[in-house]
């Protein structure tokens, strides 16, 4: 059974940092290209970056704060997250990319609030 299990959110002010991490199972991970969604409150959930042989970062407001990675030998996705801003509050989810194809896990909360 595919699943996919997102952690690392938290409560952070202004200009911190946090380090989101998801762990994927039940399928051949290292042949899928992984991205990191955000849905804000009220707001639909987007894609902000994606990585297969590359990371490409799809919403410019993340370019030189976030970096995405992945590891293919332990089947995880990491979202490195500097320079956090209101603006990035959300619930955090991975999933296949461009096009999510698995069933969405449960997120986890970056709240970016002083």
């Amino acid at each position: 059974q595919e699943q996919l299990v997102e952690s690392g959110g938290g409560l952070v002010q202004p200009g911190g940092s946090l380090r989101l991490s998801c762990a994927a199972s039940g399928m051949i991970f290292s042949r899928r290209t992984w991205g990191w969604y955000r849905q804000g409150l009220g707001k639909q959930r987007e894609l902000i970056a994606y990585v297969g042989n590359i990371p490409i970062y799809v919403d410019s407001f993340v370019k030189g704060r976030f970096v995405i990675s992945r590891d293919n030998a332990k089947n995880m996705v990491y979202l490195e997250m500097s320079d956090l801003k209101p603006e990035d509050t959300g619930v955090y989810y991975c999933n296949t990319a461009p096009e999510w194809g698995i069933q969405w896990g449960k997120g986890t909360l970056v709240n970016v609030s002083s």
